[in-house]
């Protein structure tokens, strides 16, 4: 099969493992099927903003032209650090795309994977957000109203857990052991002050996460299409953003949101 066109990050399904689709333009490719297959990559040079859709030499924050980074809310600056939301103050780049983004319910989640992470997202985004940084499982630890407040209470838990996820780790697959991820839910939210500890959530389910792999790497070879045009070989598993090749080189899917690939297999 051939494919041609654009490509943005993985769109994933929640099952037992979950499924994994390649947006190539119009099309959708299922990797799930071509674990253990052959598969390749050919960059055609071209990159487009996925936001504006012109062309671009750079991609900037995965998938941005330059313009579009100084001025896309899909690109400010709430977007990683959700604290510095201010579209509950009428405040935004675009207020009528921040009504739907920022001032709609947020979780704040704990999630597993090398260690324990606390991180945040839109309501509509679970598990999806949960599945793109390659988590175990993961919890809802808090429920708020919008992004601001969301981000406010990370901030307080980064004092004592990180906000990062090892890329390296959580494709090798090492999870940290002998964490209770409802009893670390219960203990962290005491660290919050009163005015925060109201939107602790009561939700306790505990969604675990398995992912296509046949086999896990080792030694981890980062791949790129800035350095490597063409790009080939088995694919032996999908998990996180990544496509894991069988001599252990990885590929990050959503770093090259824009690029124009032929994809055949």
């Amino acid at each position: 099969m051939r494919f041609e066109g654009n490509i943005l990050k993985m769109r994933s399904e929640l099952a037992n493992p979950v499924n994994y689709f390649l947006p190539v333009g119009e099309s959708e490719v299922p990797l799930n099927e071509l674990i253990s297959k052959p598969i390749s990559f050919l960059f055609s040079g071209k990159i487009n903003c996925i936001s504006c859709g012109k062309q671009t030499k750079t991609s900037f924050a995965q998938g941005f032209c330059y313009n579009c980074l100084q001025t896309a809310p899909q690109a400010g600056e709430s977007v990683l650090r959700p604290e510095l939301s201010k579209a509950h103050l009428s405040i935004a780049r675009d207020m009528d795309w921040a009504e739907k983004h920022d001032l709609i319910d947020h979780y704040v989640y704990l999630a597993l994977s090398s260690e324990l992470k606390v991180g945040v997202t839109r309501h509509h985004q679970v598990p999806t957000r949960w599945i793109d940084q390659g988590a175990s499982s993961a919890v809802i630890l808090a429920k708020t109203p919008n992004r601001h407040i969301a981000g406010i209470i990370e901030v307080w838990l980064k004092k004592i857990l990180t906000d990062k996820t090892n890329w390296r780790a959580m494709l090798k697959n090492e999870i940290a052991k002998g964490i209770d991820i409802l009893k670390e839910k219960s203990e962290v939210f005491k660290n919050l002050p009163a005015e925060l500890q109201k939107y602790y959530s009561e939700e306790n389910k505990v969604t675990q996460i398995n992912y296509p792999v046949s086999r896990f790497p080792e030694k981890i070879k980062s791949l790129s299409f800035d350095k490597q045009p063409e790009i080939s070989g088995s694919l032996v598993g999908v998990k996180g953003q990544y496509l894991i090749f069988e001599d252990d080189s990885v590929l990050n899917i959503r770093k090259h949101n824009g690029y124009y690939l032929e994809v055949n297999y």
